[in-house]
């Protein structure tokens, strides 16, 4: 009986062993199941939060660039009299763009307010209308002389506080002595408003002046410019050398030592912070060629260097993605090796090529930080016309303005933080239609 015992009890204990064991494996995939739903949720909330993170990022950007694009102006009714501005009535530009405007725009604005007499007053009434509205008036009666005796309407900028103020930047509620435009400003603006002088307009000065002091007078086509000169001369330097130096690495180079060190080195490059590259431009190009500073040849030659191993790398991979039967059927048909690489390889691998020197110039157009070392981040106010003209870039001048103190500034920032990443979007579109357009699957 004693023996039998277990042989009655085996297909149960076998039973229950399997059961055990199928617990175990179920347990097991629950448990499988359950982490790889866990991980994907870990995902899925790392991506929703840097989409939101993003999403906020663009969203504040965007909401303090808005008031930019817009300008607060006062339509004044001015009398040209001769006696100010021509008093000999020659005509000549020498004369008329030494004229004293400042006068003639004052005594046109304090008509508009016969009852602010005192000198203090005064002079804070016409701290409401901007510096500019001078160049606007001298500008509009050199281009047509004949002006001068007439009465004309003119709409010149106001002030940066008071545009502000006009925005609801600048809280009239709050007290005098935390705003910067006081309440007897506020009364006169009031007054402006109510007889239907003052207007809001699309602010054109932000994309066609250069640099100013004043918010209200500055612009980004100057620095716009300065990127331009600086993304050509960078484009024209390193395009061609970097992608000579992949065809010779990829095509003709021997495999030793030294042609590893020099790759090792190339993808090294690539990691170097963008400062390194400043500095180096700095010591050689400033420093012992002489070249001078501010300048987008300067810039583009520091660019250069810092995007030559990306499109390099870049290069080199579009080049080793044509399949090697296209090289033997042309070294079948008696092609030489230059004729294999010119007619048929290089061609192919074209599109590579263009889309990785498309994100490094988009890189280059970014970067900050090599420019402020060869002097990119001066003040400059007049429009570059060459690459050798005195000129900043957008990152610099986008560093410049949020450094700035006024108010107004910080609208413009982000106004030109968009303009940038227009840009950069631009061209990294540009980059994806080229490798969807001329791409090829072998």
């Amino acid at each position: 009986m004693t023996d039998a015992a277990p042989i009655m009890n085996g297909p149960a204990n076998g039973s229950l062993a399997t059961r055990n064991s199928n617990d175990a494996v179920s347990k097991g995939l629950k448990r499988r199941y359950a982490a790889e739903r866990r991980f994907k949720a870990y995902g899925i909330l790392a991506i929703a939060f840097a989409m939101g993170m993003l999403g906020l990022l663009f969203t504040t950007i965007v909401s303090k660039a808005i008031p930019a694009f817009t300008q607060t102006m006062i339509n004044l009714e001015i009398t040209l009299y001769p006696q100010d501005i021509d008093p000999a009535g020659t005509r000549e530009r020498q004369t008329l763009s030494s004229a004293n405007y400042r006068k003639v725009i004052r005594q046109a604005y304090y008509d508009l307010f016969p009852d602010v007499t005192s000198r203090r007053d005064r002079r804070e009434l016409f701290d409401m209308i901007s510096p500019g509205a001078v160049y606007e008036i001298r500008d509009m009666v050199m281009a047509n002389p004949n002006l001068i005796g007439e009465r004309v309407t003119v709409q010149m900028p106001m002030s940066d506080d008071i545009d502000q103020l006009n925005k609801g930047q600048i809280r009239k509620d709050s007290p005098e002595t935390e705003r910067r435009v006081k309440d007897k400003q506020i009364a006169w603006f009031e007054r402006l408003e109510n007889r239907g002088l003052v207007e809001t307009v699309f602010n054109t000065t932000f994309f066609t002046a250069g640099d100013s002091r004043e918010p209200e007078l500055a612009g980004i086509f100057g620095a716009a410019m300065g990127s331009l000169f600086t993304m050509l001369v960078t484009l024209l330097v390193s395009f061609p050398l970097a992608v000579a130096s992949a065809i010779y690495l990829e095509e003709f180079a021997p495999v030793n030592k030294w042609t590893q060190t020099i790759e090792v080195n190339i993808n090294n490059l690539a990691a170097v912070p963008s400062i390194v590259f400043g500095l180096l431009g700095l010591a050689v190009f400033i420093n012992f060629f002489g070249m001078p500073r501010s300048a987008p040849v300067v810039g583009g030659l520091v660019l250069a260097l810092m995007t030559l191993p990306t499109i390099i790398i870049a290069a080199r991979s579009a080049l080793k993605s044509v399949p090697p039967s296209i090289r033997e059927a042309a070294y079948g048909l008696g092609a030489s090796p230059l004729q294999v690489i010119t007619h048929h390889v290089l061609p192919l691998a074209m599109p590579g090529i263009l889309t990785g020197t498309i994100i490094g110039m988009a890189q280059a157009l970014g970067e900050t930080a090599p420019l402020l070392m060869i002097g990119m981040v001066a003040f400059i106010v007049d429009v570059p016309h060459g690459a050798l003209d005195p000129a900043t870039v957008l990152p610099v001048q986008i560093y410049l303005w949020a450094d700035s103190p006024e108010r107004a500034f910080v609208e413009r920032t982000s106004a030109a933080i968009c303009v940038l990443l227009g840009f950069l979007v631009i061209m990294n579109v540009g980059a994806v239609f080229l490798r969807k357009r001329f791409e090829r699957k072998w």
